[in-house]
């Protein structure tokens, strides 16, 4: 028998490669398995995958050309777009990491990710170029690329220092860039909201990502036939890895929106017979009010998703009523598992109303008191998950990891219950309860109550400071468009339906809900506006 050390060099390196998962490899397979078939549409432009593939290695080529590797800290500033999805899998293809970025943040919160993460590059399109210039100003930033150019000549003079994508994407090569990778490298760092404090950096390996793509495709019974409408940002992880990355994966159709416009969805749903599509909660509000929607034909849509946000009871019933084609899922979880926990399939949505429903594929969920103790079914608690979707922790943050992974579980920060038959109802966030008197009160109770009123639009329940009480609990309201709602009838209609001390304290009336690009509405916006309303009485 031959024992030389020799024959074994580098067999664990081949052994990895044969056996890896990463983002760049999804892509690979489905254009080996379906060249031909349609993958993605943006404004005038159609692609096959064959075509897609072309273009992120050459992409990737391009980036390993300008110096680009493995490890660099790469952030992406843009709507949604095309290049934006060739940028995701080039940077993934040659091992860097992509840091996406809220558009909507402050120039010093995006000055803060920049510094933080040691980000060596930015890629951005035309109208945040110049927010990322200043907000890198000093820092040792590589790699500055403009996405969505079509002629470079029509770059900004003050922009200067920047290249255009497209011009070093231009002839380059189309084979295959295999980089030297493994699945539990980084992929991509999320910056959280930051709603209390700086945003973190949330560490997605290849594995997290790729894992949590397997349980949306299966607990959201995706398929390779499906048409989706990509709207919501992709720089959230919502729309980004439960519906972009499984779609690619499975070799979907998806037709890219720069935006959640009621009335594009709408249109676009009818013009290319859309099959699925996901929405917030606030964003299916919209479309059910919008003058069009009984006007366009949506009898393709057959696979409808929410999440972000919890789907008031009222607009669900309407909302099956009014699509009876469609089947909705409750997908739930958060950026740090990538982002999908659990899962309320189509035949629960009205035996389960309001519930977030069961843990997915690749999760184990269960609840846990103060001392991390599971509590009994039926008993309110904290969400706490094991799973390969998990981050590998917040990046350069040791403490508030072992924080959130104590005990061997990632602590999810809602609050929940679960049932008999191990269906999940989140209760709150535990900064949105909301401490009355000494009681506490889930802000989400109030808001499903107030839905069942007639003439309201949207509602969201939050605490404002009160010297007697605490927190006063206090209702802001958008009441439907030809309709009209005084203060007395949501109290009235609350204390028939409410106890005592949930009655909102207080009632307003505003014409919209401050909302971030995902849907989700800004609390904490509305605790500052409306800090003082107690004072006014």
């Amino acid at each position: 028998m031959n024992t030389d050390s020799n024959v074994f060099d580098g067999l664990d390196r081949l052994l990895e490669r044969a056996r890896r998962n990463t983002l760049g490899d999804l892509l690979a397979r489905t254009r080996d398995r379906m060249p031909d078939k349609f993958a993605l549409a943006y404004r005038d432009k159609r692609l096959n995958y064959e075509e897609l593939d072309d273009l992120v290695n050459q992409t990737a080529q391009a980036f390993q050309n300008q110096g680009m590797k493995k490890g660099d800290m790469i952030t992406v500033m843009s709507k949604n777009s095309l290049d934006f999805v060739l940028v995701n899998f080039a940077l993934a293809r040659i091992g860097a990491v992509m840091i996406p970025i809220n558009y909507m943040l402050t120039h010093d919160v995006v000055a803060f990710i920049l510094g933080h993460a040691g980000a060596c590059g930015l890629i951005a399109s035309g109208e945040y170029a110049q927010v990322l210039d200043q907000a890198s100003n000093g820092m040792d930033i590589r790699f500055r690329y403009l996405m969505d150019i079509e002629e470079s000549d029509i770059l900004d003079g003050r922009l200067e220092e920047w290249i255009a994508l497209r011009d070093i994407r231009m002839d380059q090569p189309t084979n295959f860039v295999d980089a030297d990778l493994s699945d539990d490298d980084l992929a991509h760092v999320l910056y959280t909201s930051g709603t209390e404090s700086r945003p973190k950096g949330v560490m997605l390996t290849h594995k997290s990502i790729v894992s949590e793509y397997v349980s949306c495709i299966v607990d959201g019974n995706m398929a390779e036939g499906d048409v989706l409408i990509h709207a919501l940002p992709m720089y959230h992880s919502a729309q980004l890895h439960c519906f972009l990355g499984p779609s690619i994966y499975l070799g979907s159709s998806g037709i890219i929106l720069d935006g959640a416009s009621p009335e594009v969805i709408l249109r676009t749903i009818e013009k290319e017979g859309a099959t699925q599509l996901f929405c917030p909660p606030t964003v299916w509000i919209a479309l059910l009010r919008h003058p069009e929607f009984d006007m366009r034909d949506l009898s393709t849509l057959e696979k409808c998703y929410y999440g972000a946000a919890i789907m008031p009871m009222e607009i669900l019933k309407e909302l099956s009523v009014r699509l009876p084609n469609a089947r909705f899922w409750n997908f739930y979880g958060q950026t740090e598992v990538a982002p999908l926990a659990t899962a309320l399939q189509p035949k629960d949505q009205l035996s389960k109303l309001g519930s977030a429903g069961k843990p997915t594929l690749n999760m184990q969920t269960k609840i846990v008191d103060e001392n991390d103790q599971e509590v009994p079914c039926g008993e309110i608690g904290e969400i706490v998950h094991r799973t390969p979707h998990a981050m590998k922790g917040y990046l350069f943050d040791p403490e508030k990891t072992a924080e959130a992974f104590r005990g061997g579980w990632f602590h999810s920060g809602d609050l929940g219950v679960m049932d008999e038959e191990g269906y999940i109802t989140i209760v709150d966030r535990k900064k949105d309860m909301i401490n009355t008197g000494g009681v506490n009160v889930s802000s989400r109770e109030v808001e499903e109550t107030i839905y069942q009123l007639e003439g309201v639009s949207e509602v969201a329940v939050i605490g404002i400071p009160d010297k007697y009480w605490i927190e006063a609990v206090t209702a802001i309201i958008v009441v439907k468009e030809g309709t009209s709602l005084m203060e007395e009838d949501v109290v009235e209609f609350c204390r028939d339906t409410l106890s005592k001390f949930k009655v909102p304290k207080y009632v307003a009336f505003a014409d919209s809900l401050p909302k971030n690009p995902s849907g989700k509405v800004l609390k904490r916006e509305l605790r500052d506006e409306y800090e003082g309303l107690g004072e006014e009485e």
